[in-house]
């Protein structure tokens, strides 16, 4: 994991979805100054549960932000979806494959 991915993935995640340091170690039950060391020291040392949380918030894989994955943002957040779409009730995933189709131009026939 090297700090110029990793710290540079969440900094620049967590702009883009308008959140501060405060609140992102809010979301993740984090200190401000830890989540400033993960994007700025090297190298970064975050335990399993935090990367996890922390990507959960920022909706991407957690092989994303410390790079493992050679893969798009865009795939990054499709997996993410994709984890938390598994564990919906079978109804809301069923109305959201609806949706799918209506929006993919085809319908539930």
């Amino acid at each position: 994991m090297t700090t110029a991915t990793f710290g540079k993935r969440i900094k620049e995640l967590r702009t883009k979805k308008g959140m501060t340091l405060d609140q992102l170690a809010t979301a993740t039950g984090s200190s401000k100054s830890y989540i400033w060391e993960l994007e700025n020291k090297n190298p970064p040392r975050p335990s399993a549960e935090k990367l996890a949380e922390i990507a959960a918030v920022l909706e991407v894989t957690t092989d994303y932000l410390i790079g493992r994955e050679a893969v798009t943002l865009e795939d990054a957040k499709d997996k993410a979806f994709f984890r938390e779409y598994s564990n919906m009730p079978e109804e809301t995933r069923e109305q959201i494959r609806k949706m799918a189709r209506i929006l993919g131009g085809k319908s539930d026939e």
